[in-house]
């Protein structure tokens, strides 16, 4: 499939994904995979907890949107900037917008933000939604991909919108929440990627987060993205005295039983991994892009490129007529 036509299937990619699964990592790549397709790509991170700058090699963010990674170069790349959102600072810019300066200020002097945003379950995240589908419908970025939180609070993050229309029937938090739920509800307007690594525990719970999100939000499922996969390497079944002497060499004492325990580890892992892989496509029938294994403790720009264009590669494999917006559903 043409990345810039996925990519240009929703305004905004919501990436969630259990803790530890490499979540802020994909959304720093697929952010920059937005960009070298030309889209201009806003990047939004929930409450500065994230640590996306550092993958750019930028400092802390903040609520105004700064550059993260510059535009041009060899790809002929958009800007991909970023912010940071707080309930407290939208719920401030919300009362200024509406001509309530002075409450707003006053709720600052007087320390009650935070009172004032945890008033009702769910008022938290619905300050953070209402921002994210005013940037949506009003900015001049062809993109938002947001960075929502851990799978367990996600769910509750993307659902706040149809508690809230429960739980109050008119006012501005009702209309703000039904806005917010339409959002979410429209493929071409939203979706949500889930991130994974191939083992049985992210994958158990991914599996249970896409038929919650699909049940409890009805929001659009796009592909999966199975992160930290090791790349094959041929010849780990070749005996490593053989292949010193093919290629005259000479081995230590021990170091034939080293490579051969190393080789077997590798083959090993790559074929856990590859059942995973597969178990996860039977119990979840959504298109999976596949990004490989970093092999540093100290990820930066070189391997957000390098998994961007990973991205992109695994994106073009998904073939034309992917359904990468799944309209058909993870139940199906």
């Amino acid at each position: 499939m043409d990345p810039a036509q996925f990519f240009a299937a929703s305004r905004v990619i919501i990436v969630a994904g259990k803790g530890g699964v490499g979540k802020t990592t994909v959304t720093a790549a697929l952010a920059r995979a937005a960009a070298r397709t030309g889209l201009r790509t806003l990047v939004v991170e929930v409450e500065g907890k994230s640590g996306l700058p550092s993958l750019f090699g930028q400092p802390a963010l903040e609520y105004d949107e700064i550059v993260l990674a510059p535009g041009g170069g060899p790809h002929g790349a958009a800007d991909v900037v970023a912010r940071t959102l707080t309930p407290d600072d939208a719920l401030v810019e919300y009362l200024e917008d509406h001509g309530m300066t002075r409450i707003s200020r006053r709720l600052v002097s007087s320390g009650a933000l935070d009172m004032v945003s945890t008033a009702a379950p769910g008022i938290r995240d619905i300050l953070i939604l209402g921002k994210v589908k005013q940037l949506e419908l009003g900015s001049d970025h062809d993109l938002i991909v947001l960075d929502a939180p851990a799978a367990g609070h996600a769910i509750s993050f993307l659902r706040s919108a149809r508690g809230l229309i429960d739980a109050v029937r008119v006012g501005p938090i009702n209309a703000q929440a039904r806005e917010v739920l339409d959002m979410l509800t429209d493929p071409a307007r939203a979706q949500v990627i889930l991130v994974t690594l191939p083992e049985e525990t992210p994958v158990n719970e991914l599996v249970d987060t896409a038929y919650s999100l699909e049940d409890e939000v009805g929001v659009s499922l796009g592909p999966v993205v199975v992160n930290g996969i090791y790349p094959e390497i041929p010849g780990l079944d070749v005996d490593p005295t053989e292949a010193a002497r093919a290629a005259g060499a000479t081995l230590r004492s021990g170091e034939a039983e080293a490579l051969a325990a190393a080789a077997r580890f590798r083959a090993d892992r790559t074929a856990l991994q590859a059942q995973q892989v597969a178990r996860l496509a039977e119990r979840l029938p959504l298109p999976q892009i596949v990004l490989p294994y970093c092999f540093t403790t100290d990820l930066g720009p070189d391997e957000v490129e390098h998994l961007a264009h990973a991205a992109l590669g695994g994106i073009e494999a998904l073939g034309a007529d992917a359904d990468t917006r799944t309209d058909r559903g993870a139940g199906t």
